[in-house]
């Protein structure tokens, strides 16, 4: 069962507040206007209801912290510091964000945590949608997740912990969420790698 895309399911303890620099975003922004201008990222009347979709996110310091993009920044093709927010603690158990920003985290931001939170070595998350990645997962040799867990849930971020921690990911760094239409979750230390992974992939699916 797929789920409509953009719903916050997580409670939020939420400071509006001027804090991102240009600074903070500066490697991980140019990545984001990659993924907007291969629809891996964006907002189109004729999917998910018309709703954004995608979203980007790297760790910010040596803890948990990590910087977002703002939810429902999916239409626009470029993006500035206060299109993102600082997720500054994560109870992936109960579903509970602390975060401080203009605007408010991503719906998938607990999925992200899950990441940061399960191996230190995890710099950069990328949240796309591809119809043609999405649909090929077995032929691209992609772990999947269970059809029956949503996005944005504690089971989902119990899921992503797990498979991690199983080091099943030693050959590509690349997820699909088979309860999440056409979501993929690619990551890496870097942008770099969380970006080839998922652009390799997408190539792969083409041919």
């Amino acid at each position: 069962m797929t789920e409509q895309e953009g719903v916050v399911k997580y409670s939020l303890t939420y400071e509006s507040a001027d804090l991102m620099t240009a600074a903070m975003i500066q490697e991980l922004n140019p990545w984001r206007k990659i993924l907007f201008q291969l629809a891996l990222i964006g907002q189109d009347p004729s999917r998910y209801g018309g709703l954004g979709f995608g979203n980007v996110s790297r760790r910010s310091g040596e803890s948990n912290a990590f910087v977002v993009t703002g939810t429902q920044t999916g239409h626009l093709p470029d993006l500035d510091s206060s299109h993102y927010c600082l997720v500054t603690d994560c109870d992936t158990k109960n579903n509970h964000l602390l975060a401080k920003g203009s605007v408010k985290p991503s719906s998938e931001a607990l999925t992200h945590a899950a990441f940061y939170q399960a191996d230190t070595r995890i710099n950069c998350v990328f949240h796309a949608h591809s119809p043609d990645i999405w649909s090929r997962a077995e032929e691209l040799a992609i772990l999947t997740t269970p059809e029956h867990i949503a996005y944005g849930t504690p089971e989902m971020a119990q899921e992503v912990s797990r498979l991690l921690k199983e080091g099943r990911f030693s050959k590509n760094k690349i997820l699909i969420m088979k309860g999440h239409k056409d979501g993929v979750i690619s990551f890496g230390a870097n942008e770099e790698e969380a970006g080839a992974s998922l652009i390799y992939a997408l190539a792969k699916a083409y041919q």
